[in-house]
């Protein structure tokens, strides 16, 4: 009988074990999804803050603007509009070309 006693102890114990160890992982499991849950927040919170400002920097006005200034482009006009005009040439007419 003793025995028997030690051995349902032995199996109490290992279970009472198994358990603790089972109740810490579901709560570190918890803390962490909860994390990640507010790690999720905080990057869709950016997402739309960076869309808002990707939309406000992309007006047509604000491009031209930087056009402008930073690139020194001017608005096309017919005086400063050069045309290039097609014409089909023979491969033996350009330098370098059929040999």
């Amino acid at each position: 009988m003793t025995r028997l006693n030690l051995l349902l102890l032995a199996a109490v114990l290992l279970a009472s074990i198994g358990l603790v160890h089972v109740s810490y992982d579901a709560r570190r499991l918890f803390t962490q999804l909860d994390k990640a849950r507010r790690e999720a927040r905080q990057l869709e919170t950016d997402f739309d803050r960076l869309n808002a400002e990707k939309q406000s920097q992309a007006t047509p006005s604000r491009v031209e603007a930087v056009a402008r200034k930073e690139l020194g482009m001017r608005t096309a006009t017919p005086a400063v509009t050069q045309y290039v005009t097609y014409a089909r040439v023979s491969a033996s007419a350009v330098p370098g070309g059929a040999r």
